[in-house]
C-alpha cells in the first residue's frame, strides 16, 4: 500500500490548481480547524462558517501562500486566526443589537441543546481569554485550542518562539492573578 502523500506534496498539487488535493487537505484538517474555530467563538454555527472562510481563503490566495514544515495545520490556524479577528470586530460594531437578539432566545429556553453546558463552559472560557491583551489570547488559543506547538505559533504568528514563551507565561499569570486555573480553561489534557 502506497503511503499517504504528505501536506507540502498535496500543497504543490493545490498551487497547480488541483482540487482532488485541496479535498485531501480539507479532509485531512477541516475538523481541527473547525475545533480551534469553535474553542474560539464557542458557537457552532459560527464555527463552521469560519471554517468554511478558512478554506475558501486558502484556495483564493494558494499562489500566494506556503505550507511551513510538514503541516497545513499552522498555515490554516493563522488564516484561521486572521478570519476569527475579522469576524470580532463585525461582531463588536453589532455587538449590542446581537445582545438584544441573543437576550429574546434565551427567553425561550425549551429548545435548549443537550450540548448547552459545553458551549457554556466555552463561553465562560472565551470571555475570561478576551479579557488578555490579544497577543497573549491569541497566543494561548493557538497553543491550548488549536494544539499547536510553540514552534508551530511563532510561525503562524510571526514571531520568535522565546516571545510565545513569554506570551503563554504572562497569559498564565494573569489568568492566575484572576483566579482563574489555565487548566480549566483548555481541558484536562493539555499542557499550558
Amino acid at each position: 500500500m502506497d503511503s499517504p502523500i504528505t501536506d507540502p506534496a498535496l500543497w504543490q498539487l493545490v498551487i497547480a490548481g488541483d482540487t482532488e488535493a485541496f479535498g485531501r487537505l480539507y479532509e485531512r484538517h477541516a475538523v481541527g480547524v473547525e475545533a480551534f474555530c469553535l474553542r474560539r467563538t464557542a458557537d457552532r454555527v459560527a464555527a463552521e462558517e469560519a471554517t468554511s472562510e478558512v478554506f475558501l481563503e486558502l484556495w483564493r490566495r494558494r499562489q500566494r501562500l506556503t505550507v511551513p514544515g510538514d503541516s497545513a495545520r499552522p498555515l490554516l490556524l493563522g488564516i484561521a486566526l486572521n478570519v476569527l479577528r475579522h469576524r470580532w470586530r463585525t461582531e463588536r460594531r453589532h455587538r449590542a443589537t446581537l445582545r438584544r437578539v441573543h437576550e429574546t432566545f434565551e427567553d425561550r429556553g425549551a429548545a435548549e441543546e443537550p450540548a448547552a453546558e459545553t458551549l457554556e463552559a466555552l463561553t465562560r472560557a472565551r470571555s475570561i481569554i478576551e479579557r488578555l491583551p490579544r497577543r497573549e489570547a491569541e497566543t494561548l488559543m493557538l497553543i491550548a485550542w488549536g494544539e499547536l506547538s510553540y514552534e508551530e505559533t511563532a510561525s503562524v504568528l510571526g514571531i520568535p518562539i522565546g516571545t510565545v514563551r513569554s506570551r503563554l507565561a504572562r497569559a498564565r499569570d494573569r489568568l492566575i492573578a484572576a483566579g482563574t486555573k489555565p487548566l480549566d480553561l483548555v481541558g484536562p489534557t493539555q499542557e499550558l
